[in-house]
């Protein structure tokens, strides 16, 4: 007997979003400081960037060496104290059709607001960097195929990627896509268009939102936000803005305090630091229990 899956706030949430018809800005995170500072500063969406969490929470680069059971907990840990809609890395599924099910709603359970399920070969690498190479159709489909079925039963938003345009050429990568699309992915992903032109085509032979991934110093074109609205992409991500901005300031930093420098202008305040890691609003509900303490 069908039934409906069990309902995700935050899904919906980004459902809602994507009906706005403009464009999403997504700065990606990589832990719980960096998606609280994103939805500090405004943003109504942020995306748990696999590169961005295997450098955080491991120190090593994002080939596949971080478990699903890693990226649940890293997901877990960022969304701790988040009130925006997150989606998550989810790589290749971790496995076969039963390990995207698997995978997909565990994503779910955990209250993500979407997922991404990619069409590279296990372990998969970063999408600009040397030795990617692609699963054939049937499998591809397969993963997406395994992923609809799990939303079935715990709602969330499925991002199907492709990386074919490298090896395969554009068309390869928009028939999949197409694919994927027709299959029930809400939101399509070809990653490493390499000109304006192969974005343009790519907004126009999708059926459903697609995604721009700018990653400063990749292969596809830095474009303004409203470049890629008229464009037609839905929504903009920014996979290593935070991180790289991050290590720049922390490597600046650090070369200062080694070689006895003045440091203190790279940093933020210690009193915007303390309010924006909450320990304002601790102190606030601290007074406020103590005050409504009373004998008995």
């Amino acid at each position: 007997m069908h039934s409906e899956p069990t309902p995700n706030r935050q899904a919906a949430r980004l459902r809602q979003l994507l009906d706005g018809n403009r464009l999403i800005m997504m700065p990606c995170c990589f832990d719980a400081l960096s998606a609280r500072l994103i939805q500090q500063t405004g943003f109504d969406l942020t995306f748990l960037s696999g590169f961005s969490a295997s450098v955080s929470r491991i120190g090593a680069p994002d080939v596949g060496l971080m478990s699903y059971a890693e990226v649940l907990d890293q997901a877990r840990n960022a969304m701790e104290r988040l009130d925006i809609p997150m989606m998550v890395d989810g790589d290749t599924g971790y496995g076969n059709p039963m390990n995207v099910e698997r995978t997909v709603e565990g994503f779910a359970r955990a209250g993500c607001a979407g997922v991404m399920i990619e069409d590279q070969v296990a372990p998969k690498r970063c999408g600009h960097t040397q030795g990617k190479a692609v699963v054939d159709r049937e499998e591809a489909y397969d993963r997406i195929r395994a992923a609809v079925a799990a939303r079935g039963r715990h709602d969330i938003v499925i991002k199907a990627r492709t990386d074919a345009r490298r090896d395969h050429g554009l068309a390869e990568a928009i028939a999949r896509a197409q694919r994927f699309a027709e299959l029930g992915a809400d939101i399509v992903f070809i990653e490493e268009p390499l000109n304006r032109e192969e974005m343009r085509t790519i907004c126009r032979e999708m059926p459903v939102p697609t995604l721009a991934n700018m990653l400063e110093g990749g292969q596809t074109p830095i474009l303004s936000p409203a470049e890629l609205e008229d464009m037609g992409f839905a929504i903009a991500a920014y996979p290593l803005t935070c991180l790289a901005s991050a290590m720049r300031a922390m490597v600046s930093t650090l070369t200062d305090l080694r070689a006895g420098r003045d440091h203190g202008g790279a940093l933020m305040p210690f009193s915007e630091l303390r309010e924006r890691v909450g320990f304002d609003a601790y102190f606030e509900s601290e007074v406020r229990y103590r005050r409504d303490t009373g004998p008995g």
